[in-house]
C-alpha cells in the first residue's frame, strides 16, 4: 500500500507541499489541473509544471483526481464522440509524466453532495455534513450556498461557471434514466479502454456521494451489487475502482470491508474516512478513529491488509480543527491525524500479522 495526500495545487490550496512533506509516509501527490473544464485536453506542459513541483520534494504523480467527464458523455449526446477523444489525448499526455490511476465520477450535474460545509461537531471543530430534508425540491438554492461558503476555493464539481448553468443542466439530463447512465457509462469505458491498456493508466471510478438518487437525478455506484454490475459490464483490469469508504458508508446498509474483500483486486485507489450516522437520515463525517464513526475503519484497514492491497490510499475528509482556515473537508491537521492513525493500523498488522 502507499500513502498518498490530495493537494490543489500552488494557489490554491492552504495546504503547502512543504508541509505534506513532513507527514510521515506520504510517498505520492494526488493532484489535478483543477483550472481545467471538463472536456479540455490537459497539455504537457501544464502537467510538467506540476512535476517540477512536485520533484522538488520528492513526491510521485501517479494518481490523478480527476480527470472530469464531460456532461455530454453521460447524457450521451452525438457530440461524446469528441470529448472521449480529448479525454484519450489526455491520457497519453498523463502517460508521458508516469500517471498510473486517474479517479473520476459519473454522477450527473453535482459531484458529491453536502448540505453544510462547517457543521459544529461538538467538540470545537467542524465537518461537513448531509441534512436529509433539505435535499428536496431546490438545487439551486443548495450551489448557492455551496459556492459561497467556499470561499476564495474552487470545488470540484461546484465550479461556479457549470452551476451558472444549473437550470440548463437539469433540463439536459431529464431524458436520462439510470439504465440510459448505465448504458451511457458503458459507451465511454468501452471507447476509452483501449488507451488505457496503450497508457497503462487505469481508470478508477468514485462511487456515488451520497449513495442514493438527489435531487430525482440518477445515482449508479451505490452499493455492493451495482459495484458487481460496473466490474463485470466492462471486465478489464484498466477498469477499476475508487473504494470510497465515505461515500459508500453514508447509506448504513453498506458493509464496506465486505465490498472491499470481494472487489480488491479491482481497487486502485483508497479513499478512507469515517460518517457518523443519525436515525433521521442525516450523516457527519468524523475523524478517522473508528469510535468516532460508523463506517468500520479497523475492519477496512483489516479487509485491505488480508487482501494484500498495493495500491494508492489516501485519507479522505478531515474535519476543521485548531482553528485552521482552509478548503472545506481538506485541512492539513485532521487529515494528517488520519495518516497516522490508519499508518498506526497498517503498521500493526504487518509487524504482528494479525
Amino acid at each position: 500500500m502507499q500513502m498518498t495526500f490530495r493537494w490543489y495545487g500552488e494557489g490554491n490550496d492552504s495546504v503547502t507541499l512543504d508541509q505534506i512533506r513532513q507527514i510521515p509516509g506520504v510517498e505520492g501527490i494526488v493532484w489535478a489541473l483543477h483550472g481545467k473544464q471538463p472536456g479540455e485536453v490537459w497539455e504537457k506542459e501544464e502537467i510538467a509544471e506540476v512535476k517540477k513541483q512536485l520533484d522538488r520534494y520528492g513526491f510521485n504523480m501517479d494518481v490523478v483526481e480527476s480527470v472530469n467527464v464531460h456532461d455530454d458523455i453521460k447524457i450521451g449526446l452525438p457530440t461524446r464522440d469528441k470529448y472521449i477523444e480529448n479525454y484519450c489525448k489526455t491520457l497519453r499526455n498523463l502517460k508521458e509524466f508516469g500517471v498510473k490511476v486517474v479517479c473520476y465520477n459519473f454522477m450527473p450535474v453535482f459531484d458529491w453532495t453536502r448540505t453544510d460545509l462547517f457543521h459544529p461537531v461538538g467538540d470545537g471543530s467542524t465537518a461537513l455534513f448531509y441534512e436529509k430534508d433539505k435535499i428536496v425540491d431546490d438545487p439551486e438554492e443548495m450551489a448557492k450556498y455551496i459556492l459561497e461558503k467556499s470561499g476564495d476555493y474552487t470545488m470540484p464539481g461546484w465550479e461556479p461557471e457549470r452551476m451558472a448553468k444549473l437550470r440548463e443542466l437539469f433540463e439536459a439530463y431529464k431524458p436520462v434514466t439510470k439504465e440510459k447512465l448505465w448504458e451511457n457509462l458503458k459507451y465511454f469505458l468501452e471507447a476509452i479502454m483501449p488507451t488505457c491498456h496503450e497508457c497503462d493508466i487505469k481508470m478508477a471510478i468514485h462511487p456515488d456521494d451520497p449513495p442514493w438518487d438527489i435531487f430525482g437525478l440518477p445515482r449508479l455506484l451505490v452499493n455492493e451489487e451495482s459495484i458487481g454490475r460496473f466490474v463485470s459490464m466492462v471486465d478489464d483490469p484498466y477498469n477499476a475502482l475508487t473504494l470510497c469508504s465515505g461515500s459508500l458508508g453514508a447509506n448504513p446498509d453498506n458493509n464496506v470491508a465486505e465490498i472491499v474483500r470481494k472487489y480488491c483486486d479491482r481497487i486502485a485507489f483508497a479513499h478512507v474516512r469515517n460518517v457518523k450516522h443519525f436515525e433521521n437520515g442525516d450523516f457527519s463525517e468524523a475523524s478517522h478513529r473508528d469510535c468516532d464513526g460508523d463506517t468500520g475503519i479497523l475492519e477496512i484497514m483489516k479487509a485491505y491488509h488480508d487482501c494484500g492491497f498495493g495500491g494508492y490510499m489516501r485519507p479522505d475528509h478531515g474535519r476543521h480543527i485548531w482553528g485552521e482556515k482552509c478548503r472545506p473537508g481538506y485541512g492539513l491537521y485532521d487529515r494528517a491525524l488520519g495518516i497516522m492513525y490508519l499508518l498506526g493500523i497498517w503498521d500493526t498488522l504487518e509487524k504482528y500479522d494479525i
